[in-house]
């Protein structure tokens, strides 16, 4: 046999790996082939061309593990239990820029799946070789290590720490000083990813300098960049009042407003979070936000748009009401009463509606005159239908009953309470009886009670009959909580 005949048997075993390396990861793109190359056992089959002597066999079947991981967490643990991943990792400094992008793109299809998946990528020492892909020159190697970073910290503070200490924090800094977009988005979302877990995993990307780009970046016209910067400033923001003064102190408002009125709709959602996670710790945050403005752009906000979107907005409000006085009182003269009654009469979602609820109730249970200005908005008559409703769920009721409480016992506004005596169940009727028994309303329980009063249906009359004959005992009637 000749030489070239020789040669020809390894050229064709060659293309032959090529070829089914190429096929697989093509086959595995597709979900209804997966359960076919599972039965098949492409696993083991594709374990040994990680180690092929030629550099695209070896990227070609990365990239075929990766889609296969991606696909499902059983896939994912078959993988990991076939002893793949130091194989995977083991000269992946020596490899070129397509296998190290195919590399990390295997680990964050691991990673995601759960702790244990993304713990078992953190045990074969994987973080360090996606420090070095953190290193590389090469902005796609960058982006996928970025990516399989922020699968790992996302699941726990331990794996957060653990990509930490890794040494990653002032490598993804750098990554969204970079001028490629796609990173910039990617390193925000891992950024994002470590702050969530804790005070101390937020401070380590404080430390590195990250509030300062970030806030560059808020009115970047890429609205997925958008998204995660603000995502970013809010998991920072959220734990403590010192870090959401740091957060406060990069200027970033009255900037952050203008994100509300964005055409994206997580822009907006990200923009309101952003805001509510700094209104939330103190009355001087909240008092600095209304005097920026910002009520009336997240009233705005709440009023152009639909279902979850309104949720980080509706919680604003609530907590800038809870605050003082002054502050629900700031809410009231932004009109926030009308698009919060409006979101308890729109949405479908209960947990909305039990976030609207909780939002009137703070914002009617300081004054008398905070009282009338939610009474008069006719909330009452909603928050009660609500809580009688035998399709509210029980977190909703719960809203709605200490909103109806919180505002009953501070309202004097007799048009308003009249339609309760109708209707309201025992535990919330006491409290309206609580207000018709005060001595300066009894003569409109009187005028109720008259035998030509078509004002009420008998049922009503009944029912203010009993308010004046309980006048004398009602310190014991409610005496207790609903």
């Amino acid at each position: 046999m000749s030489q070239r005949q020789v040669l020809q048997v390894f050229e064709q075993y060659q293309r032959a790996r090529s070829q089914f390396a190429q096929a697989v990861a093509n086959l595995a793109a597709r979900p209804q082939s997966i359960d076919t190359l599972r039965s098949a056992g492409v696993v083991r089959l594709l374990r040994p061309l990680l180690l092929d002597v030629i550099p695209s066999v070896r990227q070609t079947a990365a990239l075929a593990l990766g889609r296969l991981a991606d696909y499902d967490m059983e896939l994912a643990e078959a993988i990991v239990k076939a002893g793949i991943l130091p194989q995977l990792i083991c000269s992946l400094p020596e490899e070129n820029r397509y296998y190290k992008k195919a590399a990390a793109f295997v680990l964050r299809a691991i990673a995601k799946h759960s702790p244990q998946l993304a713990h078992a990528v953190v045990q074969c020492e994987a973080l360090k070789m996606l420090v070095i892909c953190l290193e590389d020159f090469d902005p796609g190697v960058k982006e996928g290590a970025s990516w399989a970073l922020g699968y790992i910290a996302r699941h726990s503070a331990e794996l957060s720490q653990a990509v930490v200490d890794a040494g990653t924090v002032p490598l993804l800094v750098l990554c969204i000083q970079e001028p490629e977009i796609a990173l910039k988005r990617i390193a925000a979302s891992t950024l994002s990813d470590i702050s969530k877990h804790s005070p101390e995993l937020a401070q380590t990307v404080v430390d590195a300098g990250a509030i300062a780009h970030l806030a560059k970046m808020i009115l970047n016209p890429d609205a997925k960049l958008k998204r995660q910067v603000l995502s970013a400033l809010s998991q920072i923001a959220k734990h403590s009042v010192d870090l959401a003064e740091l957060v406060v102190e990069a200027e970033i408002f009255p900037v952050v407003f203008t994100c509300l009125k964005d055409s994206d709709e997580y822009v907006k959602k990200n923009g309101a979070t952003l805001i509510r996670e700094i209104v939330k710790h103190t009355p001087e945050l909240s008092q600095f936000i209304v005097n920026s403005g910002g009520i009336a752009a997240v009233i705005d906000c709440i009023g152009s748009c639909k279902g979850t979107v309104r949720l980080p907005g509706i919680m604003t409000l609530g907590y800038v009401a809870a605050h003082s006085e002054n502050l629900s009182m700031a809410v009231i003269v932004s009109k926030g009463i009308s698009p919060l009654s409006a979101c308890l009469i729109e949405e479908h979602e209960d947990h909305i509606k039990a976030a609207a609820a909780w939002a009137l109730g703070q914002i009617g249970r300081h004054t008398v005159e905070h009282a009338r200005h939610v009474a008069v908005a006719n909330v009452l008559p909603t928050l009660l239908d609500i809580f009688m409703d035998t399709s509210s769920s029980e977190d909703l009721k719960i809203k709605t009953k200490k909103a109806l409480k919180n505002i009953l016992q501070k309202c004097t506004y007799l048009a308003a309470l009249e339609p309760l005596l109708h209707d309201a169940p025992p535990n919330i009727l006491k409290h309206v009886i609580a207000q018709y028994s005060k001595d300066p309303f009894q003569e409109s329980l009187l005028r109720l009670i008259q035998p030509g009063s078509h004002s009420v249906e008998e049922e009503g009359r009944e029912r203010a009959i009993s308010c004046l004959l309980a006048s004398s005992s009602l310190a014991v009637l409610v005496v207790g909580d609903m």
